[in-house]
């Protein structure tokens, strides 16, 4: 049987459309919020993901998997096109939500658009199915142009699909009561003084407490993950179909999400299908998370269109990336601008604002329960000077981390002079790429569509909580000024 697959996989991969729909795999993805790269089969020591680490084991991981945005909606954006946010349009988080819209570029159509075309079913869900998936992208776009369910089941007979599940993932926090509603044994609770923290975070209980939450979503993540699984084999579908798992950033942390460092960035990304893949095993290549559009489009036997950034993993087709750049802009009310290119063992990061802070002020951001303590602590000079790097004022414009041998990204090399030449070569590079890709960031954007994002948000906080109103207003209105002073 193994064998068949294989013969049809190969003819998929070489001929594309040309294989019939009959022989072609069901296609789901698993997206999980705010989680890093904190998997058993990924070094977590603490964590138990049995499930996960099945995924990894029997299919492909690949180690060095970057996220071209570290925040939901852009990352979200980019994927479900298979094209950089910054190449479309779709680069400021929770863009193109009030009265001025966004639209894809004309003639341009989304993942699920093209499976639809191609006669698979698709479909969006929470991880139970049950519920609506999250879509969050950046642009106009109908339901019901994308998605005909929440899960398979309204399918034809013998009609191949294409599925996406969301998880909530590091969102969850206090997961005890979730536990509480599993059948069986569920995995022991991960306690804050089992955690080890990254240097660049100070050993504070809140903040020991918040990573452990955080290591017990995992776990519930895994839970999530079997269940879906477990739902496919009942089916009678696990045989013939690919699953691909991921996150769409790092956790929600000072450093992690909406930052570019391999916290926010570096993420999981397995694909599993035995039989189906041609290949199993590590792969420590290069790759960005777009890819995972062009490459369920290749392993379905869909032309992927030509102009799609995203590259096929497989096959002869498959195009090794010789770096990967990553993107933030304005999320939510705080406008920011820094680009970074992984290559090699080097990390390099260009801020766009290096006059503003690292953690200027943001409603979300700073309603974590681990901001009031950094920057209390930092106010009163005690955090050491590792962990005061993302408490800085100002930035370098530059940044240049040499990550095999600094993997927590706390010695920045732009300075020296023995780096000089690959400093340069990495200017140039991202410069080039601006350029090549129409980066869009590179044009402020227009008060009037910055207004008009903001005005959803101000409405519905005004309801909730005045006081947060009075904050988001005082930080849009520091925003404006500080773009005014040209900082």
């Amino acid at each position: 049987m193994d064998i068949l697959k294989r013969l049809l996989l190969t003819l998929t991969l070489l001929f594309g459309g040309l294989v019939c729909s009959a022989a072609r795999p069901n296609i789901v993805w698993i997206l999980v919020d705010d989680m890093s790269s904190h998997f058993g089969y990924q070094g977590g020591s603490l964590v138990n993901t049995p499930h996960v680490d099945r995924l990894a084991r029997e299919g492909v991981s690949f180690t060095k998997a970057y996220a071209t945005a570290p925040v939901c909606s852009t990352f979200r954006t980019s994927m479900i096109t298979g094209m950089y946010q910054t190449s479309i349009g779709g680069h400021h988080h929770r863009s193109s939500r009030g009265v001025e819209k966004i639209h894809l570029p004309k003639g341009m159509k989304t993942i699920p658009e093209y499976f639809r075309d191609a006669g698979y079913y698709t479909s969006n869900g929470g991880a139970s199915g049950g519920t609506w998936g999250k879509e969050d992208y950046n642009f106009v776009f109908s339901r019901d142009d994308l998605y005909q369910g929440r899960d398979w089941s309204g399918r034809a007979e013998g009609q191949p699909f294409f599925a996406q599940f969301q998880t909530r993932g590091g969102k969850w926090r206090n997961i005890e009561k979730w536990y509480k509603e599993l059948e069986g044994d569920s995995p022991e609770l991960i306690t804050a003084d089992q955690v080890t923290l990254p240097p660049y975070y100070p050993e504070h209980p809140v903040i020991r407490e918040d990573w452990a939450q955080y290591l017990n979503s995992v776990n519930y993540t895994d839970i999530e993950v079997g269940r879906i699984l477990d739902r496919l084999k009942a089916d009678g579908l696990l045989e013939n179909t690919i699953v691909f798992f991921l996150t769409d950033h790092g956790i929600s942390h000072a450093r992690g999400k909406q930052f570019l460092y391999e916290e926010g960035l570096l993420i999981p990304f397995v694909v599993w299908g035995p039989g189906l893949l041609p290949e199993a095993g590590i792969r420590d290549e290069l790759i960005a998370h777009i890819d995972i559009g062009a490459t369920s489009l290749q392993l379905a036997g869909i032309e992927i269109p030509d102009t799609m950034q995203g590259r096929p993993l497989f096959g002869a087709n498959a195009s090794p990336r010789d770096y990967v750049v990553s993107a933030r802009d304005r999320c939510d009310e705080t406008v920011d601008r820094i680009r970074s290119i992984r290559k090699g063992d080097f990390k390099y990061i260009r801020n766009f604002h290096p006059q503003r802070p690292y953690l200027q002020p943001s409603l979300y951001k700073d309603s974590k329960p681990f901001m009031p303590v950094l920057r209390e602590l930092y106010a009163a000079g005690e955090l050491n000077a590792v962990q005061s790097l993302q408490m800085a004022e100002t930035r370098p414009e530059e940044e240049l981390y040499d990550l095999s041998a600094d993997p927590w990204e706390i010695r920045n090399l732009a300075a020296d002079s023995v780096y000089r030449v690959r400093l340069l070569e990495f200017r140039a590079l991202l410069e080039q790429w601006v350029e090549d890709s129409d980066d869009q960031g590179r044009f402020p954007e227009p008060e009037s569509m910055y207004d008009s994002d903001m005005e959803g948000p101000l409405k519905k906080i005004r309801k909730q909580s005045p006081e947060n109103a009075a904050i988001l207003k005082s930080n849009i209105a520091l925003m404006k000024r500080w773009q005014a002073e040209g900082k």
